[in-house]
């Protein structure tokens, strides 16, 4: 069991903030990642994020599975909420990077990954109260 869940949750819904607000934003950041494609692979590490982190906080696959679903369909409802910006661009590819990333990071919490959270707290954590 975690015992700062709730600091865990609030920095997870803060990604999902962020990542929204980055892919509305009429003017994102510049990551100066220029080269072909450099889109998509920032599509992929913010969702990949996003999936990783949640699927250290809950660890039954119903949820997890509604974690994928709902990580998937915002990748797809923030994608044709930038399409009617004007500004940004509603590309099909953007949402496959998405969903890809979320793919990846649930399958790699299913196996040795799952419990990196965890891990940080007991080692990490509680080492510095010490």
């Amino acid at each position: 069991m975690l015992r700062y869940r709730a600091l865990w949750l609030g920095i997870g819904w803060g990604l999902v903030f962020l990542v929204s607000y980055l892919t509305l934003s009429p003017a994102p950041p510049d990551f100066y990642l220029e080269f072909e494609y450099a889109d998509k692979i920032k599509h992929f590490i913010a969702y990949f994020c996003l999936m990783f982190w949640f699927a250290q906080l809950y660890k039954k696959i119903k949820i997890r599975i509604a974690y994928v679903i709902f990580f998937i369909s915002m990748g797809v409802f923030l994608e044709v909420l930038q399409g009617f910006g004007g500004v940004r661009f509603f590309e099909y590819y953007d949402m496959l990077a998405n969903a890809v990333g979320v793919a990846i990071a649930w399958l790699l919490t299913n196996g040795r990954l799952n419990n990196i959270l965890f891990s940080f707290e007991k080692n990490i954590i509680q080492r510095v109260q010490q």
